[in-house]
C-alpha cells in the first residue's frame, strides 16, 4: 500500500512538471529503480532512441537524464493517422534513495538494448 502511494504521488509529481514546465520538454520516461546491498539498478523507457543521444548526470542525490526521440514525420507528403508515441526532447531527474548522499555512486554499467536504458551503480563504502 505504502510503495502504491509513493507511487502515485512521483505520478502526480511529473504531471505537475509536465503541466507547469515553460521549457522546450515535451515529454518523460517511465523509470524503475531498484537498490540490493551492493548496487542501485536504474531502468528507462527509450525506445527509439539512440544510444549516443542520451546525455547522463549524476548529482549527490539526483540522477539527470536527457536526450531527444526523433519524429518519424518527415515527408511532406505523408498523411499522420495517428501519434501516440511521445517525440522531441525529453528530461528526467530521478531522486535517488540513498542513505548517506555524500557517499557517490559509481557509473558500472550503462546498456541501452530492447528500447529500455539501464544503469548500474556501484555503491561505495558508507552509501
Amino acid at each position: 500500500m505504502w510503495s502504491e502511494a509513493l507511487s502515485m504521488l512521483d505520478r502526480a509529481e511529473r504531471l505537475q512538471r509536465q503541466f507547469f514546465q515553460h521549457a522546450a520538454v515535451s515529454w518523460e520516461p517511465p523509470v524503475d529503480v531498484t537498490e540490493s546491498a551492493e548496487q542501485l539498478r536504474v531502468q528507462v523507457a527509450l525506445p527509439g532512441v539512440a544510444a549516443d543521444s542520451i546525455s547522463v548526470a549524476l548529482d549527490p542525490a539526483v540522477l539527470s537524464l536527457s536526450a531527444a526521440r526523433p519524429s518519424p514525420c518527415h515527408a511532406e507528403t505523408q498523411s499522420i493517422h495517428r501519434i501516440e508515441i511521445p517525440y522531441g526532447r525529453f528530461e528526467r531527474q530521478i531522486g535517488l534513495p540513498l542513505g548517506d548522499p555524500y557517499a557517490p555512486l559509481e557509473l558500472v554499467e550503462k546498456d541501452l538494448s530492447a528500447g529500455v536504458l539501464t544503469l548500474v551503480f556501484k555503491k561505495k563504502e558508507g552509501a
